[in-house]
């Protein structure tokens, strides 16, 4: 007797009954101003789960902050969690590179920028699948370096500087200024470690416009690197293309989400078939709402769901409509948005911080666990990236996200 369609529909009612997980949204501060003297400001959090189910959580620590910020005196900092992001290790510094480091000459014509401070910038990390993880971070916004770990981010490999990747973007963009990311990047069903990156000639504002988004990729597992097309160009259509989060769709195909100045105010979109060549024409989502601010992006995949999660701040207060020029930055009500069509539409939006709120990264743990990690105001009452901000995780599930 063949009893395996029985055992099946015993499965399936097994499963039917399950009851549902009741919705649960959990916040736990990382890093605050103000609890380490030695840093003025955390800024640019990231956030990824290994292959073996250890989140990690970064973000630049800043020293001195005032007047200077993105060229300010720099560390990268990280706190690893072994339990799904209930409880985390102490911070510790991961980049460090020996020897001279000259500042880049952009940087001095920025007020108050002193030359003895040391910029590390825009930290990227990829969870390969074989349980690598794969580091990538800039140093003076003009050279960068890669770096691996074996053992799940308790200690990295001596950084190496892969800077000469990028000597081949600029026979179609003479960049002076560079930087990856932020946020974490992916690894594509074919081995691939893509990482969307972002140029400027450093004739504008802070020294980081004009600028144009690109991707870098490697083929052999981070040993070596190559540039590949220029994404979106920087256009009177698509205003300083820069900041950029990277999902491989179920096709195959790779899509970056790209933060821009454009009066749009929404978020650019485009396709690859490769992550690195042959993108599309770039698109605005009308769906996400861009108050010019980073956003994160990540696939989720677990209990037979496929989606993509999106995480921004879902606000433009002082944009006064979609023809404002983009330069008001009202930074608050972070948000994350559901996609049940590989990014075409968002069912679904859900307010996780509805105050002054800004930068954030977006991961998925082994046990479905949504883990959002953003700066936020410590009171409220100022933009989360100057005085009494803070760093956030919050732990949900998809059912408090969808309830």
């Amino acid at each position: 007797m063949n009893l395996r369609p029985l055992l099946r529909l015993c499965t399936l009612l097994a499963t039917a009954a399950l009851p549902a997980a009741e919705p649960f949204l959990e916040k736990q501060d990382l890093f605050i101003t103000g609890e380490d003297p030695a840093y003025k400001l955390y800024h640019i959090p990231g956030i990824v789960v290994t292959a073996k189910g250890t989140v990690l959580a970064w973000c630049e620590a800043r020293k001195r902050a005032a007047g200077v910020s993105d060229w300010d005196d720099i560390r990268i900092l990280l706190r690893r969690s072994t339990d799904d992001g209930k409880t985390w290790s102490a911070p510790r510094s991961i980049a460090q590179v020996d020897g001279p480091k000259a500042k880049n000459p952009f940087a001095m014509r920025m007020k108050n920028v002193d030359p003895n401070d040391v910029t590390y910038n825009n930290p990227v990390l990829i969870a390969g699948r074989d349980g690598t993880v794969h580091m990538l971070f800039c140093l003076e916004y003009m050279r960068v370096f890669y770096q691996r770990s074996e053992d799940d981010g308790l200690s990295f490999s001596r950084p190496v500087e892969v800077t000469a990747a990028f000597d081949a973007f600029k026979k179609d963009y003479a960049w002076k200024v560079l930087a990856t990311g932020p946020n974490h990047s992916i690894q594509l069903r074919s081995g691939r470690l893509v990482v969307p990156v972002w140029l400027s000639t450093g004739e504008g504002g802070n020294a980081h416009r004009p600028s144009v988004t690109a991707t870098i990729y490697s083929d052999d597992d981070g040993r070596t690197w190559k540039a590949g097309d220029i994404a979106v160009p920087c256009t009177e259509e698509w205003i300083n293309p820069n900041e950029t989060v990277a999902v491989e769709l179920n096709d195959g195909r790779v899509m970056l989400n790209v933060r821009s100045e454009s009066k749009a105010h929404r978020r650019l979109v485009t396709l690859s078939p490769d992550g690195a060549t042959g993108w599309s024409r770039p698109a605005f989502d009308e769906a996400l709402l861009e108050p010019i601010c980073m956003g994160g992006i990540v696939r989720y995949a677990h209990d037979g769901k496929s989606l993509i999660l999106f995480s921004n701040p879902h606000n433009l207060d002082k944009a006064k409509g979609k023809a404002e020029p983009g330069k008001n930055r009202d930074r608050k009500n972070v948000s994350v948005k559901v996609s049940r069509d590989e990014g075409r539409t968002w069912a679904v939006s859900k307010t996780l911080e509805a105050g002054p709120s800004m930068y954030s990264d977006i991961a998925v743990t082994q046990s479905g666990t949504i883990l959002c990690f953003y700066g936020r105001s410590g009171d409220g009452s100022a933009l989360a990236h100057f005085a009494g901000g803070r760093l956030t995780v919050a732990r949900f599930n998809l059912e408090w996200l969808e309830q």
